[in-house]
């Protein structure tokens, strides 16, 4: 009888194919790449933003599917959204859910979409959202309290609230010890310091190499430790991105339109009062909703704002109707889905005046979802895959041919665990086997 494998699943947020030149001279990818199945041109999802992307790749299905359509709920009423952080967002089977039918212990730090869920080591991504709540009791009631009071108390120094580099320091401190001592069977990690910088920055910042470094370190220390174990044969590590990203200079925001043709209502202190029709981002594409009487009217109506403007402006590359953005696996829910140009992004912001404003370091520095870098664009932009790196016994070594995407991900982990997942739209990836 064959023994269980261990699999560590490490996501660097935001690590793309243009990342590939740079990471296979650095030490420890190097070293990963030369015993690994790689892709470096795997497609993401669309929208291809953080949440949605990891929600894929534990179920092997697209946005639509799964439930988990932005990084943020439709909350209209909400300056600041919660985020999809509960499991019960998420539909539908997940890789952690087969792994523990199976019997085997499973870990998570701070992977999006896991509050709640049935992980033995759980340190989910979550925040405190409302003035009166705390951020460590909103943690420890969403994962595994004792654990994360025994990580925290250890390594909480090291943090400094959701700052980077200080928030994966401290993670990959709780990481390396929930190795040594847990000795999970399943791994999922999700470090941000890469995806955090370029926001700040941009894509080829000094701030974002120096990361890309320090991911280097982190992963050399997985490594080491794993090769330091006498199952090491036992082990498969996985390095993968869930999208890529790109500079931009411009916002978007159509809510300043809706606003002045009466399709949104505010009240004195505007804040939303109503709407007929709404922008909800999603970064480099945005939603459309539409409510109420006389919908066919609004809907005429939208349509001919959103494609005066994509006329007029250079903002828009492509506005789907309802049946494409089904077939694209985006939220059917909205009446239209727009696809920035490159250089611009969406803002929903209801306070904006007008339509496209030019980003400055100051909102930068001083207002939220203003950044230098974004994701969230049609994963058909060129230059905007991620990579896939898989290494583990029964694990062909070398470039893998044809098309790849996050959609490969989960069947492919479930089929090397030997674990059974449901509802995973496309078969395991050749390159590996459930034997060897």
């Amino acid at each position: 009888m064959q023994e269980k494998r261990r699999l560590i699943v490490i996501s660097f947020d935001g690590l793309g194919e243009r990342d590939f030149e740079a990471i296979q001279s650095m030490p420890a990818f190097s070293r990963l790449l030369r015993v690994s199945a790689w892709h470096k041109n795997v497609k993401s999802i669309y929208p291809s933003l953080t949440y949605p992307a990891h929600a894929t790749i534990v179920t092997g299905r697209l946005p639509r599917d799964h439930g988990i359509v932005n990084n943020t709920l439709f909350q209209p009423e909400r300056s600041s959204p919660d985020w999809f952080w509960n499991r019960r967002h998420l539909q539908g089977d997940t890789l952690y859910d087969a792994a523990s039918r199976a019997g085997l212990k499973t870990a998570a730090l701070l992977w999006p979409v896991t509050a709640g869920a049935g992980i033995d080591y759980n340190m989910p991504e979550v925040l405190a959202n409302r003035p009166w709540e705390n951020q460590i009791l909103v943690s420890l009631r969403s994962g595994s309290p004792g654990y994360q009071l025994d990580m925290n108390r250890r390594f909480g120094k090291l943090r400094h609230g959701t700052d980077q580099p200080a928030l994966d320091h401290f993670m990959h401190k709780a990481l390396m010890a929930t190795l040594e001592e847990k000795k999970p069977d399943l791994v999922l990690v999700h470090y941000t310091d890469l995806d955090a910088q370029r926001h700040d920055y941009g894509f080829d910042s000094k701030m974002a190499n120096e990361a890309l470094k320090r991911h280097d370190r982190r992963l050399g220390d997985i490594l080491d430790w794993v090769d330091a174990q006498e199952d090491r044969d036992l082990y498969g590590i996985c390095v993968l991105g869930d999208h890529s990203s790109l500079d931009v200079e411009r916002v978007v925001n159509l809510n300043p339109l809706f606003i002045e043709r009466g399709l949104i209502k505010l009240d004195r202190k505007g804040h939303l009062k109503d709407y007929r029709a709404l922008m909800k981002s999603a970064d480099g594409s945005a939603y459309l909703y539409v409510k109420g009487p006389e919908l066919d009217h609004v809907k005429a109506h939208v349509r001919k704002i959103v494609e005066d403007f994509a006329r007029e402006e250079d903002a828009i590359e492509a506005v789907f109707h309802h049946s494409e953005i089904a077939a694209l696996g985006g939220d059917q829910n909205a009446f239209l889905m727009l696809e920035a140009t490159r250089g611009y992004y969406f803002n929903d912001r209801l306070d904006a005046r007008e339509p496209i404003q030019e980003i400055t370091e100051s909102f930068v520095r001083g207002e939220p979802f203003y950044h230098w870098n974004t994701h969230g664009f049609s994963p058909t932009k060129s230059g905007y895959n991620t990579v896939w790196i898989m290494s583990g016994a029964g694990v062909e070594v070398g470039e893998l041919e044809g098309p790849m995407s996050l959609l490969d991900e989960a069947p492919t982990f479930a089929k090397w665990l030997g674990v059974e997942i449901e509802g995973a739209m496309n078969e395991p990836l050749h390159c590996v086997s459930a034997e060897g």
